[in-house]
C-alpha cells in the first residue's frame, strides 16, 4: 500500500524531469533488444530511434493492438509462454500477443554473472508466466510486459496512478538495484529513483544507497500513466547542502572531513552528508615516490582547507595544504 504524505516545503520546488532524463535512465533495459528467432544469443540493440521496434521478432505477425491496448488500460493479467531469451530479457508470446519481458521485471533476478544469467533466463523457455503490460505503443511496434507487475491485483496500477501527484512521500520497497538506480515497488506498480536523485553527494554506486529489499521512503518527482513511469527521489527529503554551503563556509576554512574515494589524481573527501569536494593531488604533501593510494584509505579523516565553493555547480574544492601562505 502507498503510504503518502506531503512534503509542503518543498512542494513548489519539485521539477519534473524531462524526456532526454527518462531516455537515459531506462537506457540500461534498451541495450539489449531480443534476437530475431534466436533464444540463445544475445544481439546488440539497433540504434535508438528503432530499438523499440527491434523487441519484436521479424517473422511474427503483428499483434492485435486493440487488443493489447485494451490489456494495458484495465491492468489485466494475463498469461504467456516463453519463446525465447536474450540477455536482456524474454521474447514472450500468445494467440494475440507477443513482446518483450525486460530482465529487471522478472520477480527473481539473481544473476548477475552473464553465463548464469544465460543459463537462468533458459530455464523459461516454454514455460507460460503471468504478465501484466507496462508499455504499449503501437506507434513504436512495443509491447512490454511485467511479471513483477502481475504480482499486484488487476486495476491495482490505475489506483496508484490516479493517488499520486508530485511532491507526495510515499513508502516502498527496494526491488532492484542497477548501475542506473533503483527501482521502488509502490504496491503494485514500481518507480524509479536515477541515480542522481540519490543523494545531494556523489553517488559510487546505487548499492551503497540502498539494498534490495529494503523499505524506504521517497518523493514522487514526476509521473507519465501512458508510460507506466514514475520517477522518485530519495535526496530531495532532505535540505540541500550546497543551497547553504557558501553563507556556512568560507575559503580558507580548516575543517575535518572523511575520505570517501582515493584515486590516481586526488582523493574525495566529505564535509557532510552530501556536501563533498575533490583534494587533488598537487594539494597533497606526500614524501617522494609514496603513491595516493598507499598514503590514504576510505572512511579515514584528515584535515582539509577550502579553496573555492561553487554551490551553482556543487563543486568544492579542498586542500591538505593547510597554510594558506
Amino acid at each position: 500500500m502507498v503510504v503518502a504524505t506531503r512534503n509542503t516545503q518543498q512542494q513548489d520546488m519539485v521539477t519534473a524531469p524531462d524526456e532526454s532524463w527518462w531516455e537515459s535512465v531506462l537506457a540500461d533495459e534498451e541495450r539489449f533488444t531480443p534476437a530475431r528467432g534466436a533464444n540463445s544469443r544475445p544481439e546488440p540493440a539497433a540504434p535508438a530511434q528503432s530499438s523499440a521496434a527491434a523487441n519484436q521478432p521479424q517473422e511474427q505477425p503483428q499483434p492485435d493492438w486493440d487488443y493489447a491496448m485494451s490489456i494495458y488500460k484495465q491492468d489485466q493479467i494475463i498469461a504467456l509462454s516463453v519463446s525465447g531469451y536474450n540477455r536482456g530479457g524474454l521474447l514472450v508470446e500468445g494467440d494475440r500477443l507477443h513482446g518483450f519481458v525486460p530482465y529487471s521485471h522478472l520477480v527473481e533476478m539473481t544473476c548477475e554473472v552473464e553465463p548464469q544469467r544465460e543459463s537462468f533466463l533458459a530455464k523459461f523457455v516454454g514455460n507460460e508466466i503471468r504478465l501484466k503490460v507496462i508499455e504499449c505503443v503501437p506507434e513504436e511496434g512495443r509491447i512490454v510486459f511485467s511479471e513483477r507487475a502481475a504480482r499486484a491485483d488487476a486495476g491495482k496500477r490505475t489506483q496508484i496512478f490516479t493517488s499520486l501527484e508530485p511532491g507526495q512521500i510515499v513508502s516502498g520497497e527496494v526491488t532492484n538495484v542497477t548501475d542506473f538506480g533503483v527501482f521502488i515497488d509502490l504496491g503494485g506498480v514500481e518507480g524509479l529513483i536515477h541515480i542522481s536523485e540519490l543523494s545531494w553527494g556523489r553517488v559510487i554506486h546505487p548499492s551503497h544507497i540502498l539494498k534490495l529489499g529494503q523499505a524506504t521512503k521517497v518523493q514522487v518527482i514526476d509521473i507519465l500513466p501512458e508510460r507506466c513511469r514514475i520517477a522518485l527521489s530519495l535526496k530531495r527529503l532532505q535540505p540541500n547542502p550546497w543551497a547553504t554551503a557558501s553563507q556556512r563556509f568560507a575559503v580558507n576554512d580548516i575543517l575535518p572531513a572523511t575520505i570517501t574515494s582515493v584515486v590516481s589524481f586526488g582523493v574525495f573527501a566529505r564535509l557532510e552528508e552530501g556536501l563533498e569536494g575533490l583534494v587533488h593531488a598537487s594539494e597533497i604533501d606526500l614524501p617522494e615516490g609514496t603513491l595516493i593510494r598507499n598514503a590514504f584509505h576510505e572512511g579515514e579523516t584528515v584535515n582539509v582547507r577550502i579553496l573555492h565553493i561553487d554551490s551553482e555547480h556543487q563543486r568544492l574544492g579542498l586542500s591538505m595544504q593547510l597554510d594558506a601562505n
